[in-house]
């Protein structure tokens, strides 16, 4: 019997998602408590993102700001960005306000392993200016992908950073593999607090 990839791909999300979540749910309450202390308003943030074939659906987050832009006009993140918050600072180094994203694997939206999804703005945008960008799109974004783990993960201050960050989507789409997935899982470990991490 032949299992399609893409099967095998997220049996193995559901695996992986299912136990994670498991074993972080006291990390997540301590985190909602801090997030909840700190500043007033929503302990999740959820924004609209393109997923595979650009459908729509909301990732979630642990909320870093005193802000919650979830529609419309999007300003990204930058170093010492005054909407951030203590506890969301932390989070952001350590890409703790990304675990809800779990969640999102679960219900099929995403994978652990792909192409980081932008805001849906930043995707239009880059649309325009970037040949097979849209590439992206053709498989589920990812907790964490090959261009985040090759160092480029963070904000996307110029456009050569897309543009390196596409050619290295892509080539995962092309490359990929359970071995490649697992590396690629292996090294986020090793790039979470890494210096564009913000």
């Amino acid at each position: 019997m032949v299992i399609n990839r893409s099967v095998v791909k997220r049996w193995i999300d559901v695996l992986i998602a299912s136990l994670a979540l498991l074993v972080l749910v006291p990390v997540g309450l301590l985190i909602a408590l801090a997030i909840k202390i700190e500043s007033p308003g929503p302990v999740l943030f959820r924004q609209l993102r393109y997923g595979r074939n650009r459908s729509s659906f909301y990732i979630c987050k642990f909320r870093s700001m005193t802000v919650t832009e979830s529609k419309g006009d999007f300003t990204q993140a930058s170093r010492n960005d005054v909407r951030v918050t203590r506890i969301g600072r932390f989070l952001r180094r350590t890409s703790l306000d990304e675990l809800p994203q779990l969640y999102n694997v679960l219900r099929g939206e995403m994978s652990l392993v792909g192409p980081r999804p932008h805001a849906i703005a930043m995707d239009d945008a880059f649309a325009e200016v970037i040949s097979n960008f849209g590439d992206r799109h053709l498989v589920r974004p990812g907790l964490t992908g090959l261009a985040q783990v090759s160092g480029f993960r963070g904000p996307t201050e110029a456009l050569e950073q897309i543009e390196y960050r596409v050619q290295h989507d892509r080539l995962y789409i092309s490359k990929w593999s359970v071995l490649l997935d697992m590396q690629i899982m292996v090294r986020t470990v090793f790039a979470l607090t890494g210096p564009n991490a913000v």
